[in-house]
């Protein structure tokens, strides 16, 4: 095996490859084991293979570490990774921890992990050679003070857990995961890891990461939280999620969030509480982007231009009487992306209503919305009450959502006929 000395904050994303050159995934952390006298030895990488899948590559199938990549015989488990007792993940788990450090040079008695280095040994085991620490500044705990490069055999790791710091130094490696990778990510830490990770998380990242959840994860993870802090995610979250959500939970329960809310976010969710999960007024968003007809294509496309506006939310702007919130006046016409992009940006929105897609009555049944979705090409469709008034706009995601199982998302867990290896060895 060739092997060079490699931290693993280095390894995180990069590419595991067959003998022959393909690509079979990607490194999400790297398995280890403590032991009492020794440094702690490396048993396997965790890899993201096609399909999201995160599964459990035992160390003596790499035949090739190096920090731009890593070569493995080619033979992959599929079956989805479970952590055990007594392992630890580098990344998720080690960087960021606290340990005392027994060098009498040292600027101090304590410092904090940033990184660490695995190498193979004589023996032909892997184990944590170095680590990347830093001490801490004199006059704060959070002051950065002074890096340095240290022997796994100079410190100590003591028994408590890791502080604030450490978490937030992990945070630092969830920065440019995407919301259901996150999700993913936090589903698979221990559950007191997870817990700290959740508490040092902005409402909002966090509300992203639930939305990608299954609801059984998601009462799972607001049982853990205080009250303040659920109906905080709760307000970050979109409207139709929070709902869904909410009317999962028990009554009182439900009711106490709501009371937590912000006023507008929780009126939001009581509208769409009315409707039942499986009409188009429990599937929609109940915020589009309404603006009057005497509004400016340029108008029009500035509201969709904003980050916050999903792709599906995005496709068009609807047009109503005043209110322009819903529930709106008047419901008059949807004006198109597309069709905004072929008029001069000066011309009123007036000129351009699509006024024979008609709009779904918010009682309409999650198949009737399917059957006009798909019979009009559409990925969103305007929903209105009995009075003929905007109440929201359903998606294709909001419709797929629903049509798939509560358990889509680990649908192919039981399903190992990709498994190329028999089982999961090299975990002692």
């Amino acid at each position: 095996m060739s092997s060079s000395r490699v931290f693993v904050g280095r390894l995180a994303g990069r590419g595991v490859f067959d003998p022959v050159g393909d690509r079979i995934g990607k490194i999400r952390d790297v398995l280890v084991v403590f032991r009492t006298a020794e440094a702690p030895r490396v048993v396997g990488l965790i890899v993201e293979i096609p399909g999201k899948r995160r599964v459990f590559t035992p160390i003596g199938r790499i035949t090739s570490i190096r920090s731009g990549q890593v070569i493995s015989t080619g033979l992959i488990n599929v079956r989805r990774f479970e952590q055990r007792g007594g392992e630890t993940r580098m990344i998720a788990e080690l960087i960021g921890r606290e340990v005392s450090v027994l060098l009498p040079d040292a600027p101090g008695p304590t410092a904090t992990i940033e990184d660490a280095s695995i190498e193979r040994t004589r023996s032909g085991e892997w184990v944590i050679s170095e680590l990347s620490v830093r001490f801490p500044k004199p006059g704060g705990a959070f002051a950065r003070g002074e890096s340095r490069i240290v022997r796994w055999s100079d410190v100590r790791m003591p028994h408590a857990g890791s502080g604030a710091q450490s978490v937030e130094l992990f945070l630092s490696t969830l920065v440019d995961l995407k919301p259901a990778d996150l999700a993913e990510t936090l589903l698979e830490l221990p559950e007191p890891r997870m817990l700290e990770v959740m508490a040092a998380l902005p409402d909002e990242r966090l509300a992203d990461a639930l939305e990608e959840m299954a609801e059984a994860d998601q009462l799972s993870i607001l049982a853990q939280l205080p009250s303040d802090r659920t109906a905080e995610v709760l307000d970050r979250m979109d409207a139709d999620d929070a709902a869904d959500l909410i009317s999962a939970l028990p009554q009182a329960r439900g009711e106490e969030l709501l009371g937590l809310m912000e006023p507008e976010e929780a009126e939001d969710v009581r509208r769409l509480l009315e409707y039942d999960r499986d009409t188009a007024g429990g599937l929609m968003n109940p915020a589009p982007v309404v603006l009057p007809a005497e509004a400016s294509i340029a108008e029009a496309l500035a509201m969709i231009r904003r980050s916050e506006i999903t792709p599906a939310m995005a496709s068009a702007v609807y047009v109503t009487h005043p209110p322009y919130e819903t529930p709106t006046g008047e419901y008059l016409g949807v004006a198109h992306f597309q069709r905004l992009l072929r008029f001069p940006p000066h011309e009123r929105l007036s000129a351009l209503l699509d006024t024979e897609i008609e709009p779904i009555p918010a009682v309409a049944s999650a198949a009737e919305v399917s059957r006009r979705l798909a019979s009009y090409d559409l990925v969103a469709l305007p929903v209105v009450d009995e009075a003929d008034r905007l109440v929201g706009v359903v998606t294709v995601d909001d419709v797929l959502d629903h049509l798939l199982p509560d358990d889509w998302r680990h649908a192919d867990d039981d399903d190992d006929s990709g498994t190329t290896a028999p089982t999961r060895g090299g975990r002692g």
